[in-house]
């Protein structure tokens, strides 16, 4: 019972403050947007099904707390359509209502009045706090303790590898990967990781003279601490770094600003080009995690951060450091994943809103809710995905292998 308890709190604990965390600076975002323009809101909920917590604001706004949490929404007054976006009719009988109740104008306040701009506007702010956050914590880390580089060196090259018949030798400085500039071993890792199949080119540093090599990674499966069993590009190489190479940087607060917006760009960047690579059939799509993979990579970083061998203060503080990194990471990711063009999104809320602002008018209440139920059905589809890839990641199908045999 208490290994079960422990796995818990490991796992699932760390898992669910981070998200809670992000969902609320998403919903937030939504939130301030739409106070901002003078948008009447009935509800700002984080959490879903029978309240924990509720309580109303002197502005009429209940503050509740769902049993349930894995997400969150902002409850626009007068807001009954399920897309979101009644069409011209549903807008009629609307402002008709409002006005019986409260008189003429009375649908001045209430978001589907509001000009077109500032419901895209309202409806992006959601992805954007995502980011912003991101953002915040990456500059406030870069800020207070500024960045480490240690150019990553060839410590070992496995024989018969593909690294070997490129020609790496122990003891390579990698300067560049494809071009940009190697600051570590994660920028290696990172490049050889998401392109299995596809030439790599490297620069290297030999005896002070520099060398470009080429090397295709293979496709391997890997036991991943934080990810499970998964399938990324191996070449062959096991690297390290020289201490008398390796440097700090401090940031003032401006170029640590500019650095966390790097690090979100370069976090979205890599995120785009693995979704392709994924569309083209060049990558299996065994990254993407599901709520399942989330939790375990949440655990996996929790363990690793509590393993430390360190005193009790540091651990926490290790801990602590290592939670708002990942929710800096899976911020941006679910703020991506929002701006989707799926109708259940808000990326699709802003697909509709840019036919209107071309069409002048909303679309047809029969097609929206046709681009809703594809955009449900594609969603659950991505998450039933994302979710067999957790399960396949969790040696789960061979543990019941194992039961059954």
């Amino acid at each position: 019972m208490l290994d079960g308890l422990g796995q818990i709190l490991i796992y699932i604990v760390p898992f669910l403050l981070v998200l809670t965390l992000i969902v609320t600076i998403h919903e937030l975002g939504h939130f301030w947007v739409a106070r901002l323009f003078g948008v009447k809101i009935d509800r700002f909920a984080i959490g879903f099904g029978r309240a924990l917590f509720s309580r109303h604001d002197r502005h009429g706004i209940e503050w509740r707390v769902g049993w349930l949490p894995f997400g969150g929404y902002v409850k626009f007054a007068g807001d009954l359509d399920a897309s979101s976006v009644p069409d011209c009719a549903g807008l009629d009988e609307l402002k008709a209502r409002l006005a019986a109740e409260g008189g003429a104008g009375a649908e001045r306040d209430y978001f589907h009045f509001k000009p077109v701009w500032q419901r895209a506007l309202i409806v992006a702010a959601g992805p954007a706090a995502n980011f912003v956050l991101a953002i915040l914590i990456f500059t406030v880390l870069f800020a207070t303790l500024g960045d480490r580089i240690a150019p990553p060196r060839v410590v070992n090259v496995v024989p018969g590898s593909v690294a070997e018949a490129a020609g790496f030798r122990p003891n390579d400085l990698i300067v560049e990967v494809n071009g940009a500039p190697a600051r570590g071993g994660q920028d290696v890792i990172r490049a050889v990781s998401l392109n299995s199949d596809t030439p790599v080119r490297f620069m290297v540093e030999r005896e002070g003279v520099r060398t470009p090599l080429v090397v295709t990674p293979v496709r391997t499966e890997t036991e991943d601490e934080i990810a499970g069993r998964i399938r990324v590009g191996r070449i062959g190489l096991e690297m390290g770094y020289r201490r008398d190479e390796m440097r700090f940087i401090r940031y003032t607060p401006i170029e640590a600003l500019g650095a966390g917006v790097g690090q979100t760009g370069e976090v979205l960047s890599t995120t785009l080009s693995y979704l392709g690579r994924i569309v083209t059939g060049r990558e299996s799509g065994d990254l993407l995690n599901g709520p399942l993979g989330i939790a375990k990579a949440a655990g996996g970083v929790t363990r690793q951060a509590v393993d430390t061998p360190a005193p009790a203060e540091l651990r926490a503080a290790n801990l602590a450091l290592t939670l708002i990194q990942f929710a800096a990471i899976l911020s941006i990711g679910i703020g991506f994943l929002n701006l989707l063009p799926v109708p259940v999104l808000d990326g699709g809320h802003l697909l509709f809103y840019a036919y209107e602002a071309v069409a002048r008018r909303p679309l047809p209440a029969g097609v929206q809710e046709a681009g809703y139920r594809v955009g449900l059905a594609l969603l659950a589809g991505l998450m039933l995905f994302a979710t067999w890839n957790d399960l396949q990641k969790l040696n789960l199908f061979k543990f019941l292998g194992g039961l059954v045999s």
